[in-house]
C-alpha cells in the first residue's frame, strides 16, 4: 500500500516527517492519520533544506568564524531591537526529512537575537500580553471567573492577541498555520469512528480535541458562524446523533474501559463548550452538558471512586501520561460547564481530580528532570498536565500545587532540550500512539512559569508548535537563544533512568551527538525495553545507531507486565538483541537491575552564535557498571568517550562472562566488514569503525534485525525491521576488553587527523586519561 502524500498547501503543524505510529503494523506512518505503514523506521534518515520563510538581511549578519564564549553577549537588548532582529531573521527552515522536524540554524550571529535568554520587560507595550484582572484571593478548583472563556485563552487574551499576530513574527506563522490546517479539516468529514483493539478510539478523540480547538480558535478571530457549525457537527457526530454510529449506545460510548479516550473527548467537548459558549442556544448547551456528563464525567466519578469496571486503574500510583491525561480532561469538562451543571457532577470532580494528579501525574518527573516513562510519552504526559494547570489557572487562578508540589518537575524541559539530538530523539521504549492535538507545546507554559526562557526559545522553533496553545502559552517579550550558555554535556543520574548526553553543537544539523542509558528496567509503566547500556549516534546529519522504537500494541501480552517472565520480552523490539547493548548467552537481561553510573565532562557551553567550533582538549565521558542487568556475568561495564575534539567516539566494554557474549548495534547504514573494521555508509556519508586491540577470534560481522533462531517465540509474530542491519562482534564466554572507536568521515578532515586513543581501564578514565 502507499501512503497518501501529505498536503503542502497548508503544512501541518506536525511535518511530514512526524512518526506517527500505526499501531496495527508496528511502523511508523509518514501522515499524521493513520494511512498505512511507512517503508522506513525510525532513524538513519537525512536532513534536508526546505524553503526558508524569511531570509537573513545585511543588517542582522556576522562573522561565519565569531567567537562564541557562553554570555557575554548582553541581556539588556531593548524590545524594538528584539523585534528588529527576529523579523529580519525570520523563521528558521525545517529539516524535511529529519525525524522530529527539526529546525536548521543560519550561520549567522547578532546581538539582539543570539543573546543569553531572557525576558525583556516590555510591560507598558502594546506587543505583550497584559495583565489579567481576575486574580483571587483565595482561589479554590470551584470559584471560577465569570467571564468567558474560562479555559486556557480568557477574554482580556483573546482581545489582545490580533495585535500580537501583527507585531510577532512567530505569532503570524502560526495563525497562519492553524488557519490553514482549519480550512482543510472543514472540508473533511466529521471524525469517523474506528475502534483500534486495545487502543480503543484514542485517534477519533485526539483528532476530535485537534479539530474542535482549531475550528473554534478561527471562529473567535473572525466571527463567521460556519466555524461554530462545523464544531457542531463534530459534537453531534462523536455523541451519536450524526448520520453514522460512533460506538456503542450506552454510557460507555466514549470508550472509559480505555479511559485516554473518554479524558481526550471530554477535553474537547469542553473546549468548545466554553470558547463558544455565548455561540450556544440553549438547548445546544444542554445538549452538550447532558453528553460531557453521560459518557464523559460520569464514567470519571465512577472510575475516581467506585471504578468496579477498572476504569480508573490510573488513578492510583501511576506516574506517567495516563494520570496526567485522564486527570486533566475531567478537570477541563467540569471547569467548563461549572456552574451550567445542575448535578454536581463538576463540582465533585475537581474535589477528585485536583488532589490526585498531586499525588500522581506530578510525579511522573524524577528527581533529575527525566520523563518517568520515555522520551516520546513525555509529550502525552506533559500536555495532560499543562492543559490541566493551565486551565485552573485561568479558570479559578491558581494551579493549586500542579506546578509546585514536585520540586523537580520545572527542569523536565531541559530533559526535552538534551534528549534531543540533530535529527530526532533518544527515543528509547516505546513512543506511543498518534500524537494528533499533543505537542511540546508545554515547554511554552513552562517557560513563562518557571521563568525559564531557553525552554520557550526552544520550543518555538519546532515543527509541532503551530496550534492554538502556542498563541496563548508564548510570550512575546522573550529574546535570545536558547543554546547560548546551554552546556554541551549534560548527565541525568536518578536511579529510575542515569542517561547521559553529549554533543558538539545545539545549532549544527550535522553535528556529532551521542546518548547512551543505564537506568532500571523497571517502573516506566511498561513502555521500557530491556536496553541498560543502550546508545545511539548521530553524525553529519544521519543517525548511525538508533532505536526500533514500539512494536504492535495489540500484540497479546505486550503491557502485560515488566516481570521478568512477561511476554513483552518475547518481542525482538523490547527484547535485549533489539536494543545497541551487549547480548550475554542469548538472555534478556535481569529486570531488577540497579547500575551504577560515574562520569565527566570540561564543561564547554555554546555560546551566542550558531557556529560553534570545539575548543582543544573538549571531552566528556559516562561509565555505567551494567553487572546487575546480567545473568551469567561477574563484572561488566560500559564507557563511552569523545574523542579528538568531538570528532570521534570510543564505547569500550569490560565484561567477565560465563557465557557467549555478543555486541550489538543497530542500524540503517549499508555494511561492509572486513575483520576488525566496518564500513557504514549512508547517502553520500561514511562511518569507520574500526574494533582496537582486538581479542583474539574478534571480528566484526551483520546479522538481520530479527530473533536469535535460540529465542522462545513470542505470542505473535514480530513487526519486520526492513532495511536495519545488527552489526555484532561474536565471541566464546570468557573475559574481555572491546574498544570499538567510530570515526565520522567528515568533509574536509584527513585520515592523520583522526586518533588513535590509547588503550585505558574504564576505572581509569578520566577528563586527561586519553590525552
Amino acid at each position: 500500500m502507499s501512503e497518501t502524500p501529505f498536503k503542502n498547501a497548508h503544512p501541518s503543524p506536525y511535518g511530514s516527517g512526524d512518526p506517527y505510529y500505526s499501531e496495527s503494523t508496528g511502523f511508523l506512518t509518514s501522515t499524521r492519520q493513520r494511512k498505512s505503514a511507512s517503508s522506513w523506521i525510525k532513524f538513519g534518515v537525512p536532513v534536508l533544506i526546505v524553503v526558508v520563510v524569511a531570509a537573513v538581511v545585511g543588517g542582522v549578519v556576522g562573522s561565519r568564524h565569531h567567537s562564541s564564549t557562553a554570555g557575554t553577549q548582553s541581556t539588556k537588548a531593548s524590545a524594538s531591537s528584539v523585534a528588529s532582529a527576529k523579523n529580519a531573521i525570520g523563521i528558521y527552515p525545517t529539516g524535511t526529512n529529519s525525524q522530529y522536524m527539526m529546525p536548521l540554524y543560519p550561520s549567522t550571529t547578532n546581538s539582539a537575537a543570539f543573546a543569553s535568554p531572557t525576558f525583556i520587560d516590555q510591560s507598558n507595550s502594546v506587543t505583550t500580553w497584559p495583565t489579567d484582572s481576575f486574580q483571587p484571593s483565595n482561589p479554590s478548583p470551584t470559584s471560577v471567573r465569570t467571564d468567558r472563556p474560562r479555559l486556557i485563552a480568557p477574554a482580556y487574551k483573546w482581545a489582545a492577541l490580533p495585535n500580537l499576530i501583527k507585531n510577532d513574527i512567530y505569532m503570524s506563522s502560526w495563525n497562519d498555520t492553524i488557519f490553514g490546517n482549519a480550512t482543510d479539516w472543514y472540508s473533511e468529514p466529521v471524525v469517523q469512528y474506528f475502534m483500534d483493539g486495545d487502543s480503543g478510539i484514542l485517534d477519533n478523540s485526539r483528532q476530535m480535541k485537534e479539530r474542535v480547538k482549531a475550528f473554534s480558535y478561527v471562529y473567535r478571530l473572525t466571527n463567521d458562524t460556519k466555524w461554530v457549525d462545523r464544531v457542531w457537527s463534530e459534537l453531534q457526530n462523536a455523541a451519536g446523533n450524526g448520520t453514522q454510529p460512533f460506538g456503542p449506545n450506552n454510557n460507555t460510548r466514549w470508550n472509559p474501559a480505555h479511559f485516554l479516550d473518554t479524558a481526550e473527548m471530554t477535553a474537547a467537548y469542553a473546549i468548545a463548550y466554553d470558547w463558544l459558549y455565548d455561540q450556544w442556544l440553549p438547548d445546544q448547551k444542554s445538549s452538550i452538558i447532558f453528553t460531557m456528563l453521560e459518557y464523559g464525567m460520569g464514567p470519571g466519578v465512577t472510575a475516581l471512586t467506585d471504578d468496579p469496571l477498572y476504569w480508573g486503574w490510573w488513578k492510583n500510583n501511576t506516574q506517567g501520561n495516563w494520570n496526567c491525561v485522564c486527570n486533566n480532561g475531567l478537570t477541563m469538562g467540569a471547569l467548563a460547564i461549572l456552574g451550567d451543571d445542575t448535578s454536581g457532577t463538576a463540582e465533585q470532580l475537581l474535589g477528585l481530580t485536583v488532589p490526585n494528579a498531586n499525588a500522581n501525574c506530578v510525579d511522573a518527573v524524577t528527581s533529575d528532570g527525566t520523563w518517568t516513562e520515555t522520551a516520546n510519552y513525555w509529550y502525552f504526559g506533559t500536555t495532560g498536565h499543562a492543559e490541566m494547570a493551565a486551565s485552573l489557572m485561568s479558570a479559578a487562578g491558581s494551579d493549586f500545587g500542579l506546578l509546585t508540589t514536585n520540586a523537580n518537575f520545572s527542569m523536565t524541559g531541559m530533559f526535552h532540550m538534551y534528549v534531543t539530538s540533530p535529527g530526532t530523539l533518544f527515543d528509547w521504549g516505546d513512543h506511543g500512539p498518534n500524537k494528533y492535538s499533543t505537542t511540546a507545546n508545554a515547554m511554552l507554559f513552562y517557560a513563562d512559569q518557571y521563568t525559564k526562557p531557553q525552554y520557550m526559545l526552544f520550543q518555538r522553533d519546532q515543527h509541532d508548535v503551530a496550534e492554538p496553545w502556542a498563541m496563548f502559552w508564548y510570550n512575546p517579550e522573550v529574546a535570545g537563544a536558547f543554546w547560548d550558555g546551554m552546556p554541551l554535556d549534560h548527565f541525568f543520574d536518578d536511579g529510575l533512568d542515569q542517561w547521559a548526553s553529549m554533543r558538539s553543537s545545539f545549532t549544527d544539523e550535522t553535528a556529532l551527538a551521542v546518548a547512551v542509558k543505564a537506568g532500571k528496567l523497571q517502573g516506566h509503566q511498561t513502555h521500557n525495553d530491556l536496553d541498560a547500556g543502550d546508545f545511539i549516534i548521530d553524525a553529519m546529519g544521519h543517525r548511525w545507531a538508533g532505536e526500533l522504537g514500539s512494536g504492535d500494541y495489540r500484540s497479546m501480552g505486550y503491557f502485560s507486565s515488566d516481570d521478568q517472565d512477561s511476554q513483552r520480552w518475547l518481542y525482538y523490539r523490547k527484547r535485549t538483541e533489539g536494543q545497541n547493548t551487549i547480548l550475554v548467552g542469548a538472555q534478556n537481561q535481569d529486570v531488577t537491575a540497579a547500575p551504577t553510573v560515574q562520569h565527566g565532562s570540561t564543561g564547554e557551553s555554546q555560546g551566542s552564535s550558531t557556529v560553534y567550533t570545539v575548543p582543544s582538549g573538549s571531552t566528556a565521558y559516562w561509565v555505567a557498571d551494567l553487572t546487575s542487568a546480567y545473568f551469567n556475568v561477574t563484572s561488566f561495564k560500559r564507557g563511552v568517550r569523545l574523542l579528538n575534539d568531538r570528532k570521534q567516539v570510543l564505547i569500550q566494554d569490560e565484561i567477565n562472562a560465563s557465557a557467549s557474549v555478543m555486541w550489538r548495534m543497530h542500524t540503517n547504514a549499508t555494511v561492509a566488514t572486513s575483520g576488525t573494521t566496518a564500513t557504514l555508509t549512508l547517502g553520500d556519508q561514511t562511518m569507520q569503525i574500526s574494533l582496537l586491540n582486538a581479542p583474539a577470534g574478534a571480528s566484526f560481522t551483520t546479522m538481520d534485525a530479527e530473533r536469535l533462531a535460540t529465542d522462545p517465540a513470542p505470542p505473535e509474530p514480530d513487526q519486520p525491521n526492513p532495511g536495519v542491519t545488527v552489526l555484532t562482534i561474536q565471541l566464546d564466554a570468557g573475559q574481555y576488553t572491546l574498544e570499538v572507536l567510530f570515526n565520522p568521515q567528515w568533509s574536509g578532515m584527513a585520515a592523520s587527523d583522526f586518533v588513535t586513543p590509547p588503550s585505558v581501564p574504564l576505572d581509569s578514565w578520566s577528563l586527561t586519561s586519553h590525552n
